[in-house]
């Protein structure tokens, strides 16, 4: 009978599979398979606090740079 079959667990991806998936949509590389893959696979809130920390480190680098130039002026 189909109703007895057990069904596998749904698989969630870890925090680093969803750090590299934050990480690549931050450029806008992505193949479909890839992102339909992560789509059924990423936990959302994990992909916010991901996004939060890929700002964070973007804003940081950025005010680094201009630090640096800044001060060779």
């Amino acid at each position: 009978m189909a109703n007895d079959e057990q069904r596998e667990p749904e698989k969630t991806a870890s925090f680093g599979a969803t750090m590299k998936a934050v990480f690549w949509s931050f450029f806008g590389v992505r193949k479909r398979r890839d992102y339909e893959h992560d789509a059924a696979n990423l936990n959302p809130i994990h992909v916010i606090v991901g996004g939060l920390i890929g700002v964070a480190l973007f804003i940081g680098i950025l005010v680094f740079v201009v630090r640096m130039v800044v001060a060779k002026s």
